[in-house]
């Protein structure tokens, strides 16, 4: 998605308050990288719509509470998937 900044930023502000998406996940649907949607939504965002802006903190500070939590998932479940080729061999 390129294009004029402030748009990008809003439709990056709109996705994610409306999905609750990681930053993560909106760069790979967008794109772009990480880096980029962070600045977006978390600075510039902040100038051009304060209400969106707030939306999104709230889901980005969610996310950002529960990250051990899925770190600690795909850990479980690379190893149950490393035990079950083991099996299968």
């Amino acid at each position: 998605m390129k294009g004029i900044v402030e748009e990008r930023a809003v439709a990056l502000g709109n996705h994610i308050a409306e999905s609750g998406d990681t930053v993560r996940q909106t760069a790979k649907k967008y794109g772009i990288s990480k880096s980029t949607v962070h600045k977006d939504v978390s600075s510039r965002l902040e100038k051009i719509n304060p209400a969106l802006y707030n939306e999104v903190k709230k889901v980005l500070e969610l996310n950002k509470s529960e990250r051990h939590i899925r770190g600690g998932l795909a850990t479980k479940n690379k190893y149950l998937h490393l035990k079950q080729q083991k099996t299968q061999n």
